[in-house]
């Protein structure tokens, strides 16, 4: 699987907080997001669920041939059988979740399917969330723009309230395509910014290159 915009973005992007010991990455895919944390953080524990099998045992090499091997460990299992197996409480949750809508039609990749959320749906992702964070953690997702009002309204049914958003486009002239959002228990004034990632073709903002520079060996 390619590594993604999306998810770089995520793992550049989220607020790590100070005290946090415990990490979860939701439906890691190939470990992009766990690394990117690993490298960013000190937290002791950074836990990584998997449900493709082609996917976990490609984190599980990642994460073996990383300089974080030690604190890093992925569970190949879906976030609903997780939950209901570990009483563990995290930190910090990060996903970068399925975000089409219904069955991957007629195809049966595994870039396919984790790309809908057939499997993981936004309710069950906050439910679990709600069931693995910690009193005084934190979440961060990434999502599609349009999802972002539906997504909200259903972490406040968790009790998840939105604390800092950042809509992305391509550039200026272009509508909002993702919204990453950062949430937490406690209700707060939120925090909304605009990250563009390109001026034309190929010409990355100062904004976007600021921000992922860490994680690219050339930009």
């Amino acid at each position: 699987m390619k590594v993604g915009t999306d998810g770089v973005l995520l793992g550049a992007w989220v607020k790590i907080p100070e005290e946090a010991a415990s990490i979860l990455d939701i439906g890691t895919g190939t470990g992009l997001i766990a690394l990117q944390l690993a490298q960013r953080s000190a937290a002791e524990n950074i836990d990584a669920l998997e449900i493709q099998a082609d996917a976990f045992e490609q984190a599980v090499e990642n994460f073996e041939n990383s300089s974080w091997s030690d604190r890093l460990y992925c569970y190949h299992a879906s976030v609903q059988e997780f939950q209901n197996e570990i009483d563990d409480k995290y930190d910090l949750i990060v996903s970068n979740p399925p975000y089409f809508k219904g069955s991957p039609k007629g195809s049966k990749t595994s870039r396919s399917v984790a790309r809908h959320n057939e499997l993981l749906n936004f309710d069950d992702l906050l439910k679990a969330t709600d069931s693995l964070l910690s009193q005084q953690g934190s979440c961060a997702f990434v999502i599609p723009f349009s999802d972002e009002k539906n997504f909200i309204s259903t972490a406040s049914s968790y009790g998840l309230f939105p604390n800092d958003i950042t809509r992305v486009r391509g550039h200026a002239l272009s509508p909002f395509k993702r919204s990453m959002i950062q949430l937490s228990r406690k209700a707060s004034d939120v925090k909304i910014e605009v990250l563009t990632l390109e001026t034309e073709r190929h010409v990355y903002t100062d904004e976007y290159r600021e921000l992922v520079t860490d994680f690219y060996l050339k930009l």
